[in-house]
């Protein structure tokens, strides 16, 4: 009898990093009420600040 095993899935966390990082933007943007304009730009900065953040430490703690 032959049995299969499937190999976990490792499951990337990336995208979580991306969503909080968009949503903290967007929620600065929405709290300055300094104008319409800086949601998305803060929004974007968010996402910018994210990918940041894992390339410099998530990446580096990888031992792979």
């Amino acid at each position: 009898m032959t049995t299969h095993h499937h190999k976990a899935e490792e499951k990337s966390i990336e995208n979580i990093y991306y969503l909080v990082g968009l949503l903290s933007g967007l929620f600065v943007g929405a709290v300055l009420g300094s104008g319409l304009v800086w949601v998305p730009v803060l929004g974007i900065f968010g996402l910018l600040f994210a990918g940041f953040f894992i390339t410099l430490f998530v990446k580096s703690s990888d031992p792979a």
